[in-house]
Formats: C-alpha cells, structure tokens, sequence
C-alpha cells in the first residue's frame, strides 16, 4: 500500500460523517431532492445502506419527513439544496413546528465568508437567520469535527419536550472537509434519553382529579399530542376507568376505535357547548376549537368565552391559559401525567351523571341515523357520502391501513364520517389547515409504516402535490389515491359574470386524472358510482399497486370554505 493510499484509508470526510452521525442515532431513512451541493451526499448514503426517498419538490419531501417523525416519533430527516430549494422546504418545515412533528430539514448552503459580504454567491442567502424564527431551533455547522455536536443538538431539539421542526445548515464546503478517521468517530455523539419524561407535579394531578370530580357535564379533548405520545393504554384507561365522554380531534381519532360508547364525535356540538369542566389532553384551545368563545362552546356572543372550566395536560406550561383561564394545568409528557391521574383516581370514583351520558347517548344515535341515511343514497354522480361510505367500508375492512386525507369539503365530510380504529392511522392537514400535504404525507405513511395507504383528497388539494404519484410510482408504494372530482374549488358550478374566462374556483371540466398514474406505469381508474369506486379501492389495497381512482363527484355538491365559512370575510358580511 502506498503512503497516499494508506493516508486516504485513515481519514473520514464530511460527507460521511453526517451519514455515521444519523446512523448511530437511528435514522436510517432520508427524504430529499438531489442538487448542489447534496447530489453526491445522497449517492454515498445510498451506497452506505441508508433508505433515500427522492421527491420531485421539496415541499413534499419536507412533508414527508414531517409525516415521519409523527408516525415513528423519531426525527424526520429532508435534505435540500441552497435557496430555492431551502425555501420549499422551509414551507414543510413551518407546518411540521406548528404540528409539532419532530422533523429536522438539512439544506446545502452558500459559504458564510461571501454571504456576510453579500459578494453574489451561486444561490446566496443567508439560510440560517431565515429559518430561526420558523422552527424551534436552528442550527448551522462550519466545521467537519463538529458535525456530531449539530446533528445531536438538533436531533435533541426535534423531540424533547414539545417536538418540533428544527434547521441544520451545512455549508457545501463543509462535505469535503476531511479529518482522521480515529478523530472523526470520536466526534461523534449518540443521542441518551433525548425525549426525557416530564413527572407531573403531584398537587396538581390532585388539583385536577378535584376538579373533574365536582363536573356535573365533563368531557374529555383528545388532541394529536395525545395520539404522538404512545400511552394508548394509559388514555384507554382513564376514559374507561372515569366514564367520562371524549372528543378526538381529528388526527387522534382511533387512540379509542371511533364506535366507543364514550366517544362524542357524533354530538360535537352538544358537549362542546354544555360541558361544565373540559379536560384536554395534547389538544390546543386555537382555531379548530373557536378558542373556547362563542356559540360554539355555549356562549351568547362569539366575544364571549366558554362557563366550563379547564384542565389542560400538556407538556408545554405556556400553553395553559392560551386563550381562556386553565383552572387545572397539568403539565409533563401525557404519558407520565396520565399514569399519575389513574393512580390518582381512586376506589372511590363515581362515573358521569347518567342524564349527561345519556343525552349524549340520544344525539349521537340521531345524527348517526341521519348520517347512515344520506350515506345509504346510491346517488349517481355521487355525493361526498356516497363516496365516503365506501372509505369508511374499507377503513373498518383494514384497520391497519392509514389515511391521509385533505381538501374542504373533502376533508370536512371524511372527518365526520369515517371510523378510525387504531390510533395514529389517519393524517391530514392539522392545525394550519393547509393544502397540498397528501402525496408527501401518502409517501412517509407508506415507507415509515409499510402499510397500505389510501389518500382521500379534494382535487384542489390534490393539484398542490400531483406530480409526487411519479414517487409513489418510482418506488412502487401501496398508496391508493382517491380524487374527489367536483371539477373545481368548493364545487364547479361558479361563473364569471363578464362571461369571458372561467370563474377561479373553476377546473377543466370531466379532468381525466387517473392518466397521470397510468402515465407513470401505475393503475389509474375513473370511478363514476359507489359500485366503480368500491371495486376500485379493492383491487388497490388487495394488489397494492400504485393507483390513482378518479372519484366523480356531483359539482354542485360542495360549499364555500368547508365548514370554516365564518373565516372567509365576505361569507361573513351576508350574515
């Protein structure tokens, strides 16, 4: 062996250390856009036995990697090049810190030295100072020897406490810089206990199990912290154990099967507004709850906040009295602070009020006889429920599989109407709200969890993310996805009183989208009844090929904004 060639075999590089970094932590899968500077990153992880998921936009590999972390509870890792591509990820990396999804987005970058000095760099930008105020840490490396300090500290910041997005910035010329090898792994840190539990304190367990025992009308919020905390059977527990009633939010449905006598989704409205003492449990009072104002919680006027009073488990103290007075904050991981309330409930326990429970009882047997009625109606086109009853068939066929849905009405309706039964089974667009979720989330689910995947997404959403089916395609995933086609935003029948083009909510009339899987050589099919689309959706969770089933639905079928109509300003003035 020659002096270089023994020379070469002694020393490590930058490239490989952050591939030993995110292997000795148990990351073995990344999801990415290859370009400067990260293409030859990526063949080498590749090559040294990593999982790599190449998308055709950063935004939904960052989504990926968002959905990752929910569903595994580690770290979602997406790598992007300089710039722009930093910035599509950027929009992932936002959504994932507002969901609290540990996801971590790693972006190639410009040399600090001609950033500082604005010198006109190949996609200069100053990446890092961007980031730091969307995500909840943000970090940036400059030199090899300290790669395992930056990923350690982000891979800690990701998941303790309230997970989070977080943003590693490494500098292209950072990759080649070599170092010993001995020196190089010594560099390096594995992660102990980065998610470390939270005892609650004892007085407060006490102060709340006090309070939820005076309730005449209690009433129990699941959030989708509940659902990412894991401690399935301690929450199982303590709603049986106690009787109280409980509302999952939409992605901790299934943390109980959706047809528990004690679950309330089907009389939302009834105990949102006559509950006397709410309990949420990894659930927030924002948006999604009418900030616990207003008609919806029982309120004379939607200044007026909720007569109930608060407990709030959370693992996050600031987000006690976020909206209306907590009067019993509980705060640690839920899992400890959970198992600290059963302990604390006692022999002596006396269960809910029969008239509470059983007028609970009565409006969920209504709505659902009237939900099971319009769903009955084997409409031609079809309607939302037609449609939805042959997911929610399915979904009580493979409890196993995950749904990924988003949309309006797509959403809204797929909600409300179908069953979930194991937890951490369905994703969807969370607290933003956002579109354009469903193919990357569809992607993760699939590679994370290796289960079929059925993807229901209003065809607006849909076009937000299309192009990612060449994805599912190239890795030949078991997604299925399913296009609400109503032609248009909202539904297709708007006009434009000029007469001159369509109206903006407006699509390509009878659009044929399953061609776009079928150009990719995966199955697409046009289902136009509830007989077509449950044949459709069979053969595609049965085969587990790539499909794409083209819904058609009756246009005139949706409505303005969902079931948010009150947030659009001119909806409102009509009131």
């Amino acid at each position: 062996m020659t002096n270089e060639v023994q020379a070469a075999a002694e020393t490590t590089d930058g490239f490989h250390l952050v591939i030993e970094a995110l292997k000795l932590n148990g990351i073995d899968t990344i999801y990415a856009l290859p370009g400067i500077p990260i293409t030859d990153f990526l063949r080498m992880a590749q090559a040294e036995g990593m999982k790599v998921i190449s998308f055709r936009h950063e935004q939904h590999a960052g989504n990926a990697a968002a959905a990752h972390g929910f569903l595994t509870g580690k770290p979602g890792i997406c790598f992007t090049v300089s710039a722009p591509g930093f910035l599509n990820g950027l929009t992932a990396l936002a959504n994932a810190n507002t969901n609290c999804f540990p996801m971590i987005l790693v972006s190639g970058s410009s040399e600090r030295e001609i950033v500082d000095l604005q010198q006109g760099d190949y996609e200069e930008m100053d990446q890092l100072a961007i980031a730091k105020p969307l995500c909840k840490a943000a970090f940036r490396v400059l030199h090899a020897e300290d790669i395992g300090v930056g990923i350690a500290r982000a891979i800690r910041s990701a998941v303790s406490g309230r997970p989070g997005g977080v943003y590693l910035d490494l500098p292209a010329k950072l990759f080649a810089q070599t170092l010993p090898k001995d020196v190089g792994r010594k560099s390096l840190i594995e992660v102990v206990d980065p998610a470390p539990k939270q005892i609650p304190a004892p007085d407060a367990v006490s102060r709340a199990i006090d309070l939820l025992k005076s309730a005449k009308k209690p009433l129990v919020i699941l959030g989708k912290g509940a659902a990412y905390a894991r401690a399935d059977a301690e929450i199982r527990k303590f709603i049986e154990t106690t009787g109280v009633p409980y509302l999952p939010m939409s992605m901790a449905k299934g943390l109980l099967p959706d047809t528990h006598p004690q679950c309330a989704s089907a009389a939302r409205s009834y105990v949102l507004a006559e509950a006397d003492v709410v309990m949420l449990v990894g659930a927030r009072l924002n948006w999604l709850l009418s900030h616990a104002k207003g008609k919806t919680w029982g309120a004379a006027s939607s200044k007026e906040t909720s007569k109930a009073k608060f407990i709030q488990v959370d693992i996050s103290p600031t987000e006690a009295d976020s909206n209306v007075a907590t009067a019993a904050p509980v705060i640690g991981d839920i899992g400890s602070c959970i198992c600290a309330m059963n302990a604390a409930i006692g022999s002596s326990w006396q269960k809910p009020p029969s008239d509470w429970t059983g007028a609970i009882a009565d409006r969920k047997d209504k709505n659902l006889s009237k939900m099971a009625e319009n769903m009955a109606k084997d409409t031609n086109p079809m309607t939302f429920q037609t449609a939805l009853s042959v997911i929610k068939d399915k979904i009580k066929e493979r409890p196993d599989a995950i749904l990924v849905n988003e949309g309006a009405n797509t959403l809204d309706f797929c909600r409300s109407i179908v069953d979930m039964y194991e937890p951490r089974k369905r994703i969807d667009v969370g607290t933003w709200g956002i579109m354009g979720i469903g193919m990357g989330y569809s992607v993760a689910a699939a590679v994370a969890t290796g289960k079929p995947v059925i993807a229901v997404c209003g065809d607006s959403a849909f076009g937000f993310s299309g192009m990612e089916v060449e994805t599912v395609c190239r890795y030949n995933l078991p997604v299925c996805v399913v296009v609400f086609n109503n032609n248009g935003i909202y539904k297709g029948t708007d006009t434009n009183p000029r007469g001159t083009e369509v109206a903006p909510t407006v699509f390509v009339k009878d659009a044929k989208y399953e061609l776009m899987m079928q150009a990719f050589g995966g199955v697409g099919v046009r289902a136009a009844s509830r007989a077509e689309l449950r044949a459709a959706i069979d053969e595609a969770v049965s085969s587990g090929k790539p499909t794409l089933i083209n819904a058609i639905i009756d246009e005139t079928a949706g409505t303005e904004s969902g079931r948010i109509t009150s947030l659009n300003p001119a909806m409102a003035r009509k009131k």
